[in-house]
């Protein structure tokens, strides 16, 4: 994966723990509102719980099927939602399915809002008592803290704010715990060794968390839903002035946060930029400055829990670095990190620092050179049990956090037949992150909790792989980590399950024609599916974007699919979604190979030449040969210059109806098919000044011995570069 851009920016990739190798929204804000109750959120407990999704639900009125009360139950923040008559005095209510403590009530209102209103309890949905009235919404989202005790849970339209009804995206009942708040206070790493514990205003405290993916704006929106689930931690990447929406919306939801710093080159391997260590003062003096001031910024915020300086950066100077100098770069960057750690240290003693790493070969020099850290953390995901193992061993006198895990990645996974890392399927991922916190709680009095990888909506290659809601949908994986929290999932409605999927021909699909997908789909709760297929061209072309395939289906989980017109492997993906926010995706690769020509190859194997050809580069030599040698792997490539040209002479004069030319993405935008009887004179049979660097297939004919491309415009800043060159009778 690419490197962090920007301070606040999260990763999305990370590396096994004891090898270099290499792996790799719109805002919503909560907006304020008046009311004659309490409207701040109230303490959050640490059994409080979402009690309301997926929960029976009636109104006093739908503008249609589409917008029935139900909508707003069904943890779909931006996709379905429930809408009244254009009317005042409207009413939602939900019947939580017994009579329990109500601690806290959040509206996600559309752009129909509710100017006044009231929320009411009752024991058996005919006798209501309001517990929270308010009189000046403004629509966005409220988050109404109530206290009291019922079955049923109603919303009371007095006032509508437009001229239109009342519409809720999302209505959600928070309760079921105690009224005790969370531990404040100082947070310190107390305890002897393997003993140790993380106490908050001296109250033990495991860090039960995730990383966080939405921007920081968007936290007052998604961080009730990350308090649903059990979690008591987030974990960030960078701090400045953008972290204070994300602490807010974290405080105000009893969720502490572990600020992050970054450092070059952070990411691991192939990440970050290079910096010297050793020498360059001033980058370290930039960073010790700046780190600082936000330290002194936050260090009284009540989410704050610990601050983490750097990033996998003691594996990643691997990618800058080798031999001594490899060394002597690692021992400086990890006795700056201890500058950075007393420095933190000197402005806010009440905050624990460490330091994160990839690669637990990283920990000596932090024993080393870092004893100012209060603590170490890792990242690790198929391996984590390891790191256990790794800590014994190495003789360590701190304990540690984990800072990312989760399934097996693509660095660790099996390459399939295609070549590329098998995807772990929903069941392997939700698994895996079960283990993980196993492995977490398995270490007692060492390992002191975990921020599990990823609190994340991007629904592209990676946030397939490693989102917990990809595009906003709950994957299995979710409700895994959820279960691991919390202890229970019961009453959640959960993702449907796909199984048995596969492609064919998984090996040969031709570039513009049709492979098959099958796949099994099945939805524990009954819930009616709907099911897309989506392709991923990140293996093929870099794209890390899903986009949805040409399809259609056949019945019985059996999809005719287009394949895509570029050469290459990739990624197919079949995407179920049962209309309540969740989604099972499972995932496999096909390769895309030039389709069939039909007749002769008179140019395998002639004699061919060109106007330049690259001796050394990647996998060169590519001489003009490699075009017509029959062998899609290999290739001619150009200097990188205009114009180029390359010709095959096919011994005698031959009659042709149809070239094909599979480029490599080092393309011709613009050339012309040329033929010529002595070599000397030359007609042009084609030309086009639109390539786009997919196959072409020239429908033509001309009867020559030779035939020339005349290259006059390459596609990309490098040469021209052929697969193969056919020529078909």
């Amino acid at each position: 994966m690419t490197a962090i851009t920007g301070p606040t920016t999260p990763r999305h990739r990370s590396r096994a723990r004891t090898t270099g190798s290499l792996l790799s929204l719109g805002a919503l804000l909560a907006t304020s509102v008046t009311s004659t109750a309490l409207l701040t959120a109230a303490p959050a407990t640490a059994a409080e719980t979402l009690l309301s999704q997926g929960r029976t639900a009636t109104a006093s009125s739908s503008e249609g099927e589409a917008w029935k009360a139900s909508a707003a139950f069904d943890g779909d923040l931006t996709g379905t939602r429930w809408a009244s008559q254009w009317s005042d005095a409207q009413w939602i209510q939900v019947d939580l399915g017994s009579r329990t403590d109500i601690s806290r009530v959040v509206l996600n209102w559309e752009g129909a809002y509710g100017k006044a209103y009231d929320i009411q309890l009752s024991d058996n949905g005919t006798d209501w008592r309001t517990v929270s009235s308010v009189t000046a919404g403004d629509g966005g989202t409220d988050e109404l803290a109530v206290t009291g005790t019922g079955r049923y849970v109603r919303l009371q339209g007095v006032t509508r704010g437009t001229g239109y009804g009342y519409s809720l995206w999302e209505f959600r009942v928070y309760g079921g715990g105690s009224a005790q708040p969370e531990p404040g206070g100082a947070v310190r790493v107390s305890g002897s060794q393997g003993n140790w514990q993380l106490t908050v205003g001296g109250q033990p405290y495991t860090v039960k968390g995730v990383t966080w993916g939405p921007a920081m704006a968007d936290a007052p929106r998604y961080m009730p839903d990350v308090r649903s689930m059990g979690v008591n931690t987030v974990r960030t990447w960078g701090t400045d002035a953008g972290t204070k929406p994300l602490l807010d919306a974290a405080a105000a939801n009893g969720v502490k946060v572990i600020n992050g710093f970054w450092l070059q080159p952070g990411g691991g391997p192939g990440s970050g930029g290079c910096v010297n260590y050793v020498t360059d003062t001033a980058y370290k003096s930039t960073m010790l400055t700046e780190f600082a001031k936000w330290v002194d910024t936050y260090r009284s915020h009540p989410a704050t829990l610990m601050w983490n300086v750097g990033n996998e950066s003691v594996l990643g100077l691997q990618n800058c670095y080798g031999g001594t100098e490899l060394e002597a770069q690692r021992n400086a960057y990890t006795t700056f990190v201890n500058d950075v750690a007393k420095k933190i240290h000197s402005i806010d003693p009440d905050h624990p620092v460490t330091s994160t790493d990839a690669w637990t070969g990283a920990w000596p020099y932090y024993k080393r050179n870092a004893p100012d850290l209060d603590l170490y953390s890792m990242n690790a995901y198929g391996d984590i049990c390891g790191v256990r193992e790794d800590w014994v061993e190495g003789g360590y006198t701190k304990p540690y956090i984990i800072t990312e895990t989760g399934p097996a990645g693509e660095w660790e996974t099996p390459k399939d037949a295609n070549g590329v890392p098998e995807e772990p399927t929903d069941i392997q991922k939700a698994e895996g992150y079960t283990q993980a916190w196993n492995c977490v709680t398995g270490h007692q009095g060492v390992a002191l909790g975990a921020t599990a990888f990823h609190y994340g909506i991007e629904h592209d290659f990676g946030g397939v792989w490693f989102n917990l809601l990809p595009d906003g949908l709950k994957r299995l994986s979710y409700y895994a980590l959820k279960k691991a929290y919390t202890g229970s999932v019961a009453g959640d409605n959960t993702p449907p399950v796909i199984s048995g999927m596969t492609v064919t021909p998984a090996g040969s699909a031709p570039a513009g024609g049709e492979f098959t997908v099958r796949a099994d789909v099945r939805d524990p709760d009954g819930d009616p599916v709907t099911t897309k297929i989506l392709l991923s061209g990140n293996y093929a072309n870099g794209d890390k974007r899903l986009v949805e395939a040409s399809y259609r289906s056949l019945g019985n989980g059996t999809f005719t699919v287009t394949a895509p017109e570029k050469l290459g492997v990739w990624k197919v993906y079949v995407q179920a979604e049962d209309g309540r926010g969740n989604a099972g995706i499972e995932t496999k690769s096909v390769k895309v190979v030039a389709p069939p020509v039909a007749g002769t190859n008179i140019a395998l194997n002639r004699p061919t030449t060109a106007s330049s050809a690259q001796a050394s580069y990647g996998d060169c030599p590519c001489p003009a040969t490699n075009a017509t040698d029959g062998n899609a792997t290999t290739r001619w490539a150009s200097d990188w210059s205009d114009p180029q040209w390359i010709r095959v002479d096919l011994g005698s004069v031959r009659s042709f109806n149809r070239i094909q030319l599979v480029w490599d993405p080092a393309y011709a935008r613009a050339y012309e098919v040329q033929v010529s009887d002595d070599g000397d004179t030359w007609r042009t049979i084609h030309s086009t000044t639109t390539g786009n660097g997919d196959i072409d297939t020239v429908e033509t004919g001309a009867t020559a011995r030779y035939v020339r491309l005349q290259l006059t415009a390459r596609g990309t800043g490098w040469g021209y570069s052929l697969h193969e060159f056919g020529i078909y009778s």
